[in-house]
C-alpha cells in the first residue's frame, strides 16, 4: 500500500473483533515502535503488550470505554522522562514528543496489516501504574487497543489546508 493510502485509510477504531492478533503481525508492529527515532537516540521507553482477557478488569479502570477492552491486545507506551533528551536552552523535555513518534509508527504499522488502533491519552494514570507495576522511572503516556476492526469508522471533518498551513517567506 502506498504511504498516502495508508494515511488516508487509518482511523481511530472504536469497535474490535475478538480474533487474535497473529504473533508475526504483533512483532512487526513492535519492531516499528522500536525502530522509531527518539531524541539523541535515547530510546527511553518500554512497550507493554497487555492481554485483554487476562487483564480486563485492570484495563477497565484505566479507560472506561467498553470498546477499549474488546481488542485482544492493548499496547501501552511508557517513557522514562529523566532519560529523554531535554533542550538545554529552555528545559523542554521531549519524552512526550518521542512517545507520539513511537506510537504513530506502531499505529501505522498496524493499519498497514489490516489491524485497528486508537490513540488513548485520556486515561487514569495511577490505575495504569498499578496494572503495569511501574516504578517511578517510567510514566505511562499512551495506550492503544490493537485488533481487527469491527466498526465502520466515523466521518470526521478536517480543517482546510489554508487554515492549517502557514508559509513564512
Amino acid at each position: 500500500m502506498e504511504f498516502s493510502e495508508l494515511i488516508e485509510k487509518r482511523y481511530s477504531v472504536r469497535g474490535y473483533k475478538p480474533d487474535p492478533v497473529e504473533k508475526e503481525k504483533l512483532d512487526n508492529i513492535l519492531e516499528a515502535g522500536i525502530s522509531a527515532p527518539t531524541g539523541v537516540n535515547a530510546q527511553a521507553f518500554k512497550i507493554y503488550v497487555i492481554n485483554t482477557k487476562k487483564h480486563k478488569e485492570g484495563l477497565e479502570k484505566i479507560y472506561s470505554q467498553p470498546w477499549f477492552v474488546e481488542a485482544p491486545v492493548v499496547l501501552c507506551l511508557a517513557m522514562a522522562p529523566a532519560k529523554c533528551w531535554t533542550r538545554p536552552w529552555d528545559g523542554k523535555n521531549i519524552s512526550d514528543i518521542d512517545a507520539g513518534i513511537i506510537m504513530d509508527h506502531m499505529i501505522l504499522a498496524a493499519c498497514n496489516q489490516g489491524l485497528g488502533t486508537c490513540f488513548i491519552g485520556a486515561f487514569k494514570k495511577y490505575a495504569a501504574v498499578d496494572l503495569l507495576d511501574l516504578d517511578e522511572e517510567y510514566e505511562p503516556v499512551l495506550f492503544t487497543p490493537l485488533g481487527y476492526p469491527n466498526d465502520k469508522g466515523r466521518n470526521t471533518t478536517r480543517k482546510s489546508f489554508d487554515e492549517l498551513v502557514v508559509y513564512k517567506d
